[in-house]
C-alpha cells in the first residue's frame, strides 16, 4: 500500500510539472504560431471558371504580328499578380517570343524570382517589348531586349552570344517564339508559307539549342513552349500542329542527350491561351468569339496560369524532372 501511495504521489508530481511546464511555454508556442502565421498572407480560394473573362469575345484580329496591347480584354501576363519568392535568384535566361504570351508570362516571373533576363522579338513588336523591359527593370534586375528574326541562322547564333555576354553568361534557355496560321485546307497553304512556319518553329530551336550549349553547365535548363496541337491537332492549323509535335519529340530526345551532362530539357504544352498569336491569324474570327468555351473551364487561359511552370521547371527543386512536357489545357488536351 505505501508503495502505490509513493506511485501515486510522483504522478502527482509528474502531472504538476507538466501542467506547469504547459503555462510556462504556451503563451511562447501561442506567440510561435502567430509569428508564423504572419509570415505568409492569407489567400481565399479562386474560382478557376470565374477567375477570366469568358466569351463570348468581340471581333479584333489585327495585322500579323498582333500585339497584346491591343487585345481586348488585355492579357493577364501576370504583370500585377505574380508574387516572386527568391527561387532564381542570380539566374540569367533568355527568352524568345518574350514580349507576349506565355514568354511575357515568364520573364516578368523570372524577374520576380530574381533571374536577369534577355528577350528576342520581332522588330514589329518593340511597343510590348517596351512593357516588359520596363516591368524586369522595375524589379531591380537586369533586362536586355534583342529584336530580330530567328528564322536566320545567323543572327540565332548572335542573339545567344549577345544575351550571355550582356547578362554575364546563360542557364535558362525558354523556346517560346512561334509562328501560328490558320488555313482552312492545305491548297491554301503555300510553299513560303509552310517554310515560314518551319524555320520559325522548327530550325531556330534548333540553331539556338545548338549555339547555347557552350554556354549551358550543369543545373542548367532548357524548357520549351510546345502545345496540345502536338497530340490533339485542328484541321485548320496543319502545318503548326506537325511543328508542335516535332518540338514534344525534341524535348524527349534531348532530355536524354543531355541529362548525364546535368542539363534538363522539359515542355510547356498550353491549350487555348488568350494571346496575340490567335490574333494576328492564328485562328478565324468566328473561332476567337467563342474561344475556350468547349474547355471545362469555360474559358480560355491567360498567359499569367503558366508563368508558375516556366519558374518550377527552371527551379533547383526540380531536379529530377527532364524529358516531361507540362500541360495547362483548362481540362482537355494531353497530357
Amino acid at each position: 500500500m505505501k508503495s502505490e501511495n509513493n506511485i501515486s504521489r510522483r504522478k502527482a508530481v509528474q502531472g504538476l510539472g507538466l501542467g506547469l511546464a504547459t503555462l510556462s511555454f504556451g503563451p511562447a508556442l501561442a506567440a510561435s504560431k502567430t509569428k508564423n502565421e504572419d509570415r505568409f498572407f492569407l489567400k481565399a480560394l479562386e474560382d478557376p471558371t470565374t477567375k477570366y473573362p469568358k466569351p463570348p469575345f468581340i471581333h479584333q484580329n489585327q495585322p500579323w504580328p498582333a500585339l497584346a496591347s491591343k487585345m481586348n480584354p488585355r492579357p493577364d501576363h501576370g504583370e500585377t499578380s505574380y508574387k516572386g519568392s527568391g527561387r532564381l535568384a542570380g539566374r540569367k535566361a533568355l527568352i524568345t517570343g518574350g514580349d507576349s504570351g506565355m514568354g511575357r508570362a515568364a520573364a516578368i516571373a523570372y524577374a520576380r524570382e530574381g533571374a536577369d533576363v534577355a528577350i528576342n522579338y520581332l522588330p514589329q513588336e518593340e511597343p510590348d517589348a517596351k512593357e516588359v523591359i520596363e516591368l524586369i527593370k522595375k524589379e531591380g534586375r537586369k533586362a536586355i531586349g534583342i529584336p530580330g528574326d530567328i528564322r536566320d541562322e545567323a543572327f540565332c547564333k548572335k542573339l545567344v552570344d549577345k544575351a550571355a555576354n550582356d547578362l554575364g553568361g546563360l542557364d535558362i534557355l525558354v523556346s517560346n517564339a512561334a509562328r501560328q496560321q490558320s488555313n482552312p485546307s492545305i491548297t491554301n497553304i503555300t510553299t513560303e508559307q509552310f517554310d515560314w512556319t518551319i524555320k520559325t518553329n522548327i530550325y531556330a530551336p534548333f540553331w539556338i539549342i545548338r549555339a547555347a550549349m557552350p554556354y549551358l553547365k550543369p543545373g542548367s535548363s532548357i524548357i520549351a513552349t510546345t502545345s496540345v496541337q502536338a497530340t490533339d491537332p485542328s484541321p485548320d492549323l496543319f502545318d503548326y500542329a506537325q511543328t508542335k509535335a516535332a518540338t514534344t519529340n525534341f524535348i524527349k530526345s534531348l532530355a536524354k542527350q543531355l541529362g548525364p551532362k546535368g542539363i534538363r530539357v522539359n515542355g510547356v504544352a498550353p491549350g487555348p491561351i488568350w494571346t496575340p498569336l490567335q490574333m494576328g491569324g492564328g485562328s478565324t474570327p468566328e473561332k476567337l468569339k467563342e474561344f475556350g468555351k468547349d474547355t471545362p473551364l469555360g474559358r480560355p487561359g491567360q498567359p499569367a496560369e503558366l508563368g508558375s511552370i516556366y519558374v518550377q521547371l527552371a527551379a533547383n527543386d526540380a531536379s529530377y524532372s527532364t524529358g516531361q512536357i507540362y500541360g495547362a489545357a483548362g481540362g482537355n488536351g494531353q497530357p
